[in-house]
């Protein structure tokens, strides 16, 4: 249960650090559309990061793309 809510937190931490950075790199003033695509890329780094924290420490059995015929 912490170890999902340490998750969580370290996901939300990530996005609020991706969006400051993003809307200091895109040039101002920011428009709507603006703002949708800076939340995109908050959200496509987030789901990133936890598609590859599945991979380093999920399932070990070594199927995780594919499994093994018998």
């Amino acid at each position: 249960m912490a170890s999902k809510l340490a998750l969580g937190g370290g996901l939300a931490v990530l996005f609020t650090i991706t969006v400051l950075i993003l809307t200091r790199v895109l040039p101002g003033p920011h428009k709507p559309a603006d703002y949708l695509v800076i939340g995109t890329l908050a959200t496509l780094v987030c789901i990133m990061a936890l598609f590859l924290i599945n991979l380093a420490v999920g399932d070990k059995s070594g199927e995780t793309f594919y499994k093994r015929r018998k």
